[in-house]
C-alpha cells in the first residue's frame, strides 16, 4: 500500500535518469531510478513519456512510501532537457530510447558528430547514413522518433502549470508537431477538440498568452461551453436564445451584443443552429439538432414501411399463443399485443404489475413464428440481464447491439453498426426506453434499416435519462404513434405493496406512514439523520442479513437521492465501508484521490469502457464494461499496480491510472439505479435539495424492488415527496418536431 510522507509538500528533484525499469508505451507510465544533484540515487514513479536514460529531468511531486519498494517520489508533472555532454548524449542513444539505435551504432554516430548529434538527428538525418550499418530508411525513421519525442517533451513543458503529462500526450497525439502552434493561436481549441479538457482550462491557457476578454475565440468557445454545460449537467438539447445570450453575458464578462454577433458567426460556421421551437428563438449545438431532426424523420419512415401484421391475422395468432402458453389474455394485454403486431412503430408503457413482461413474451413468439428475427436490446447491462431473465430471451445492452467503440482522442462514442451497416434483425424491442438519451436514440435508429419493426418499452413516469433529451416522454406525449398505457394490477402483483404503493406515489395519494406496510414493504421512522445513518448500516450489518439472509454484496441495495449531504452515498459508502469491509492486515487496500479501495469493496463502474477486456470461466474472452455495473474488488497488486474487479463472474482488471472508472458502490444514487432491480433495497428519508425530493425519484426508486422496501428515515418525509411533483425542465424540441412532423 501507497502512503504519503507526513510532510505532504510538493518537492522538485533535479537529476539524471540512470535506468528505465519499467515503461508503459500506452499511457506513458514510467517507473525510473534517478541520479539527483547530490549523486544519491532514488525511484521516480509516474506518467513520464518518453523518457530515456541519460536525459536530464527535473520532477516535481510527493514522496510515498510503498509497502514493498519502499521510498519513492510520485510525479505529477515533470520537465526535461537533452544530454549535453558526449558521454551523456551516449548514455541517451543506448538506451533503446529511439528504435534502431544499438550500443555499437549508438557509439559510432557520437564518435563521429560529438556534441552536434542532435542537430544532425533532428535537421540533417541523411548525414547518418556516412556511418556505417545506417541505411537512408533508418536515419529517417530515427529522425521521425527523435521530433516526436521532442514535440512530446515541449508539449509537456508548455502545458505543466495546466495539465498532467498524460492529457499533455493526448494533446499531441492529435496534433502532433503543431501542438504548441495550435494552443498558442487559440488555447479554446483544447476544450473544443480534446476530450477531458473542460473550458476553465482553456482559459487559464489564455490568459496566460494575453487572450483579449473579447476575442472572437474565447466568446465563441464560452457560447459553445454554456451549450455544452446546459446538456450535459441539466440535459437541455438546445437553450432559449435570449437565455444563452444572458449566460454567456455573464460567464465571459462581455456585452450582450457582442455574445450575439459571436453566436450569428458560430451559427454561419454551422457550430450552432438558430431556429424556432413552440414559437420561441432556440439555440442548438449542431449535433444535437441533427440527432433531433433524424429521430422525428426515421420514426416516420419506420412507421410507413416497417413490418406489420394484418387486423385479420392477429386473432388468430394471439389465441394460439394463448393456448400454448395456458394463458389468458386481458383486453388490455390483448389490445397491446394487436397494435404491437399492427405499426412499425409502437409504444408500450405502464406501471410495475401490469404485465408488460407477458406481452413482451406473446409478441416474441408470435413474430418467430412468422420467421421474423427478434433483437432485444435495453439501455444498460443490469437492465439488459433484468429483461433476459424476465423473458428467456438473450438481450443485449444498446451499446453492444451496436457495437459501440470509444474513440480515445476525443473521448466520443463511435457505433460500428450504422446507417452504412445496419443490423440484421427484422425487429428490434427495446426495454427501459425512459433511459434513452437523445444520442443515443439517434445512433439506434441510424443502425436500423426502415422495414423494421421498432417497439419502444418502458415506464414513461421513471426519471429522465442522465444524457440531454426527454426522448421517451416526448415520444408518449406526442400521441403520433401507436401507444398502450397499461393500468391493470393482475391479483398476484396486487397482493405486493410495493406495487400498490408504487401506483399510489404515481397517482399523488398519500401513504399510510405506519411501521410496517405489508409483508414486503417497511417503513421505519427515525428523528435525525445521525440516527437514519446507524440503522441503515445496523440493518445492512445484521438485521436483512439475519432475516432475508442477504448482504449487501449479494442482494441489498442501498439507494439515496443525492451523492451529498448527511444521508447521501458518499456519507453511506464511507460507514457502510467501515462496518461491512474493514481494514486488516489480510486485505490490500490503495488510495485514490479521497477514497479507499480495499479487497473485498462492492464497486461500481462510472463510465463505459467499450475496451477494457475481461475472462469468464466457460467463455470466450470478452471486452467492454459500461456505466451501472456493479462488482467485488477481488484482488490489488502493488507490483502490477492493478486492481482486479469481478462483475458477476467476468474477471476485469484495471491500473491504477484507470481507478476513477470506478467507484464505491454500497450506496448507489437513484439515478444510478435505473433500469436495475434488486431482491431488496433501503432508501434513507432525509433533508436535501427540493430537487431531489420529488414524486417521480421516489418512485424510481421504491420500483427497483424485487421483493422487499425499507425505507429509514422521517416518515413526513414520504408524503411531501409525494406531493412534489416537479419535475426539471428540459428543452427539447422532440415532441414539438413530432406533433407538427409532415
Amino acid at each position: 500500500m501507497d502512503q504519503e510522507l507526513n510532510d505532504n509538500s510538493q518537492v522538485q528533484i533535479n537529476g539524471t535518469i540512470e535506468r528505465i525499469v519499467y515503461q508503459n508505451e500506452d499511457n506513458g507510465y514510467t517507473v525510473c531510478k534517478v541520479e539527483t544533484e547530490d549523486f544519491s540515487s532514488l525511484t521516480a514513479v509516474g506518467i513520464m513519456p518518453y523518457l530515456c536514460a541519460g536525459e536530464m529531468v527535473t520532477l516535481y511531486g510527493r514522496m510515498i512510501v510503498n509497502s514493498k519498494y519502499g521510498e519513492q517520489l510520485k510525479v505529477e508533472s515533470y520537465e526535461k532537457t537533452l544530454p549535453s555532454t558526449e558521454t551523456a548524449i551516449l548514455t541517451y542513444l543506448s538506451s533503446g530510447g529511439l528504435k534502431g539505435i544499438g550500443k555499437l551504432l549508438a557509439s559510432r554516430i557520437v564518435a563521429k558528430y560529438g556534441l552536434d548529434t542532435f542537430d544532425v538527428i533532428e535537421n540533417n538525418p541523411l548525414w547518418l547514413c556516412e556511418i556505417k550499418g545506417m541505411t537512408r530508411k533508418k536515419a529517417m525513421d530515427i529522425s521521425q522518433q527523435f521530433k516526436s519525442q521532442n514535440g512530446i517533451r515541449n508539449v509537456v513543458s508548455f502545458c505543466r502549470d495546466f495539465f498532467s503529462p498524460n492529457v499533455s500526450m493526448k494533446i499531441y497525439s492529435k496534433w502532433g508537431m503543431d501542438s504548441l502552434d495550435i494552443i498558442k493561436e487559440n488555447p479554446y481549441r483544447l476544450c473544443e477538440e480534446i476530450g477531458g479538457i473542460p473550458f476553465e482550462k482553456s482559459e487559464e491557457i489564455a490568459r496566460s498568452i494575453g487572450v483579449k476578454k473579447k476575442d472572437p475565440n474565447r466568446v465563441c468557445a464560452g457560447i459553445l461551453y454554456v451549450l455544452s454545460f446546459n446538456r450535459e449537467q441539466n440535459g437541455h438539447v438546445y437553450i432559449p436564445y435570449d437565455k444563452l445570450v444572458t449566460a454567456a453575458s455573464s460567464l465571459l464578462d462581455c456585452e450582450e451584443e457582442i455574445i450575439a454577433r459571436n453566436l450569428e458567426q458560430l451559427n454561419e460556421e454551422k457550430k450552432v443552429v438558430i431556429t424556432d421551437v413552440n414559437e420561441q428563438k432556440a439555440v442548438y449545438e449542431k449535433n444535437m439538432y441533427d440527432d433531433e431532426q433524424f429521430v422525428v424523420k426515421k420514426l416516420d419512415l419506420i412507421s410507413k414501411y416497417g413490418i406489420k401484421v394484418s387486423d385479420k391475422d392477429c386473432e388468430p395468432l394471439i389465441k394460439m399463443v394463448q393456448a400454448s402458453n395456458a394463458i389468458q389474455y386481458s383486453p388490455e394485454q390483448d389490445r397491446a399485443i394487436t397494435e404491437a403486431l399492427e405499426n412499425g412503430v409502437f409504444i408500450l408503457t405502464g406501471g410495475p404489475g401490469t404485465g408488460k413482461t407477458t406481452i413482451t413474451k406473446a409478441m416474441i413468439s408470435i413474430l418467430e413464428s412468422f420467421g421474423a428475427s427478434v433483437v432485444l436490446c435495453a439501455p444498460t447491462g443490469r437492465a439488459a440481464k433484468r429483461m433476459e431473465e424476465a423473458t428467456g430471451y438473450e438481450t443485449k445492452t444498446i451499446h453492444r447491439l451496436l457495437e459501440a467503440q470509444k474513440d480515445e482522442m476525443n473521448g466520443e462514442t463511435l457505433f460500428l453498426r450504422n446507417q452504412d451497416s445496419p443490423i440484421d434483425e427484422d425487429v428490434v424491442i427495446v426495454d427501459e426506453s425512459s433511459m434513452i438519451d437523445l444520442p443515443l436514440m439517434a445512433a439506434l435508429l441510424r443502425a436500423v434499416k426502415r422495414t423494421i419493426k421498432i417497439i419502444f418499452i418502458g415506464d414513461a413516469n421513471q426519471l429522465p435519462p442522465v444524457g440531454p433529451g426527454y426522448v421517451f416522454q416526448d415520444i408518449v406525449k406526442s400521441d403520433r404513434y401507436n401507444t398502450i398505457e397499461l393500468t391493470h394490477i393482475f391479483r398476484q402483483s396486487s397482493e405486493s405493496m410495493i406495487v400498490v404503493n408504487a401506483h399510489s406515489i404515481n397517482d399523488g395519494e398519500h401513504l399510510e406512514l405506519k411501521p410496517v406496510h405489508g409483508n414486503d414493504f417497511f417503513i421505519v421512522g427515525k428523528s435525525d439523520d445521525e440516527a437514519t445513518l446507524d440503522t441503515i448500516v445496523s440493518l445492512c450489518e445484521k438485521g436483512l442479513k439475519d432475516k432475508y439472509k442477504k448482504t449487501i454484496f449479494d442482494g441489498i441495495q442501498v439507494i439515496s437521492p443525492s451523492r451529498k449531504g448527511s444521508c447521501g452515498t458518499e456519507a453511506l459508502c464511507a460507514r457502510l465501508q467501515e462496518k461491512l469491509n474493514p481494514p486488516s492486515d489480510d486485505k490490500r487496500e490503495k488510495k485514490f484521490m479521497n477514497t479507499i479501495f480495499r479487497v473485498g469493496d462492492k464497486v461500481m463502474q462510472n463510465k463505459n469502457n467499450y475496451t477494457l477486456p475481461w475472462k469468464k470461466e466457460g467463455e470466450a474472452d470478452g471486452e467492454g464494461v459500461f456505466n451501472g455495473d456493479i462488482g467485488i474488488i477481488k484482488s490489488i497488486s502493488y507490483k502490477d499496480e492493478t486492481v482486479t474487479v469481478d462483475y458477476d463472474g467476468r474477471i476485469a482488471q484495471y491500473d491504477f491510472t484507470m481507478l476513477d472508472e470506478i467507484e464505491l458502490a454500497y450506496a448507489i444514487t437513484v439515478h444510478k439505479s435505473q433500469g436495475s432491480e434488486y431482491p431488496i433495497i433501503v432508501i434513507p428519508l432525509y433533508k436535501t435539495s427540493p430537487k431531489l425530493l420529488t414524486r417521480n425519484l421516489l418512485y424510481t426508486a421504491v420500483t427497483r424492488a424485487k421483493n422487499i422496501v425499507v425505507l429509514v428515515g422521517i416518515p413526513e418525509i414520504i408524503n411531501s415527496m409525494i406531493d412534489n411533483n416537479k419535475q426539471s425542465k428540459r428543452y427539447t424540441g422532440l415532441r414539438y418536431l413530432l406533433e407538427r412532423y409532415e
